[in-house]
């Protein structure tokens, strides 16, 4: 029975503990001038009601009418006249002193100013001081928003024509929610910023798409007609709109050179991309992470020498070189592996995964090595050995997990090159990818073709390091912490 009555109880008292995070999350965001401005633009009729109340109840305000009163009293005490006479005394001594000729009418112009200030600043001194002994607050706008949205009543009847400013408020009162909306918005901004540089720098670039199309013995006529179908007559600034536009619509038209859909093109091309690259990069992380915890935990020595050498060679070895060498290797000499990809075949994309992920894997092997032995070295393990724990206890439970944030960083940087840097490898092995296609594109140039492929990989790789980051909160509580304070 006590838990029914209960109920109805926690159900309604729930309400007003939204609200009251909903007007704390405004009080926050409102000390941030990009924020305030933010929440200004998009909740302006909020704004404006709310102003409307304040207008109101500012005539009743006890700020207000005790900043009055204390004004007239001090007013009527001689305070002001008092505070002239001890600037002109203070200003006459100074000139006396430095022996300057004494203006008598700037001397008193100078004092009165100065006397003005002070004696608001007593005013204002007093009437906080009074308010402090009554235990009551300045009335203003922030407060009185505050206080409105923690009552249900404005709150419906605001609630849709100030919708986004509600949605805005309520994805800051989660943190972890705050975090990932921020970094989405980052992300739009990174692919504005990607899309104007790769648009500018192609815009500039001294190659001509229609001569380079219809080749040499175009006539003037026929380049003005291609330049007129495909828009590259229209000023800079309405093709960079056009294309920016295309970008987030998922419509960049037809491609100069074969005169396909370029956002279907490049959906056929990117998962074959995306899945080498992913294979790449789990085959590193399986290889590499045990390879530089067993570095650490045997360092200098032989196996330590010998596991860093190879990360090494890694590390310098070409693509390209590592490609041939392979394709000669395992398919031509050996025949264990097709020499080019084919879709359908596992088989046939083992190589192309390994030469992509031999850098990640030696890059990997030694900042996994490095952490390592920078944590196992720290007093917590030295206290968790004195108490006897196992050893493979203390390096899995206490050391790895702390030792992950710069592993994460670099995975989540090297994933980035990785798929730029994908185009090599599907060359050598004759993969029909992203990186090859924005090659392919690259001399033309395909302007359409280009934007969309490298502004897409720019998706990519913003949405996995987002990931990423999402990632350090879960393994550091450090970070989490940090995620909740404001």
């Amino acid at each position: 029975m006590n838990t029914v009555n209960n109920a109805p109880q926690r159900h309604s008292s729930s309400v007003p503990n939204v609200l009251s995070t909903l007007s704390q999350t405004f009080g926050k965001m409102n000390q941030y001038p990009f924020l305030k401005w933010v929440m200004l633009i998009i909740g302006l009729p909020v704004y404006v009601i709310s102003f409307i109340i304040y207008l109101i109840k500012r005539k009743d305000d006890a700020y207000q009418r005790l900043w009055r009163e204390l004004h007239q009293a001090c007013t009527e005490a001689g305070l002001k006249e008092k505070l002239i006479t001890k600037h002109i005394e203070q200003q006459r001594r100074k000139q006396t002193f430095f022996q300057q000729k004494i203006d008598e009418l700037k001397m008193k112009q100078v004092a009165e100013k100065r006397a003005e200030d002070e004696f608001l600043q007593v005013v204002e001194d007093k009437v906080q001081e009074e308010l402090a002994q009554r235990g009551e607050d300045q009335l203003t706008f922030a407060s009185i928003m505050r206080l409105l949205l923690e009552h249900p009543v404005f709150v419906v009847l605001t609630f849709i024509p100030g919708l986004l400013f509600y949605i805005l408020l309520f994805l800051y009162m989660n943190p972890y929610i705050k975090y990932i909306f921020e970094r989405l918005v980052s992300t739009l901004f990174v692919i504005v910023g990607v899309a104007f540089f790769v648009f500018t720098i192609l815009y500039i670039s001294p190659f001509d798409p229609a001569a380079n199309i219809l080749g040499v013995t175009a006539t003037k006529e026929q380049i003005a007609t291609f330049n007129q179908i495909y828009g590259l007559d229209q000023p800079y600034w309405i093709q960079l709109w056009q294309a920016i536009q295309g970008i987030f619509t998922f419509d960049l038209g037809a491609s100069f050179a074969g005169n396909e859909n370029v956002v279907d093109a490049i959906a056929r091309k990117i998962p074959i991309t995306l899945l080498l690259t992913f294979i790449a990069l789990i085959l590193a992380i399986v290889i590499a992470i045990p390879i530089g915890i067993i570095s650490a935990t045997r360092s200098n020595t032989f196996l330590d020498y010998t596991l860093m050498f190879v990360a090494l060679i890694g590390l310098s070895i070409p693509n390209f070189w590592q490609g041939l060498i392979f394709i000669l290797t395992f398919s031509i000499e050996l025949q264990w592996l097709p020499a080019t990809f084919t879709p359908g075949n596992l088989l046939s994309i083992i190589m192309p995964a390994v030469v992509l992920g031999t850098g990640l894997m030696a890059s990997i092997a030694r900042m996994t090595r490095s952490s390592t032995l920078e944590v196992i070295h720290e007093d917590y393990i030295i206290t968790a050995r004195a108490k006897g724990l196992n050893e493979r206890r203390i390096l899995w439970r206490h050391a790895f997990g702390n030792a992950l944030i710069p592993i994460i960083t670099v995975i989540g940087l090297m994933f980035g090159g990785m798929l730029g840097g994908a185009a090599v490898t599907e060359k050598v092995f004759n993969i029909s990818g992203i990186g090859s296609y924005i090659v392919d594109k690259q001399f033309i140039p395909d302007i359409p073709a280009i934007m969309g492929g490298v502004v897409y990989i720019a998706i990519t790789i913003s949405l996995v390091n987002l990931l990423i980051d999402i990632l350090y909160a879960f393994i550091d509580p450090r970070i989490r912490s940090k995620m909740k304070q404001y």
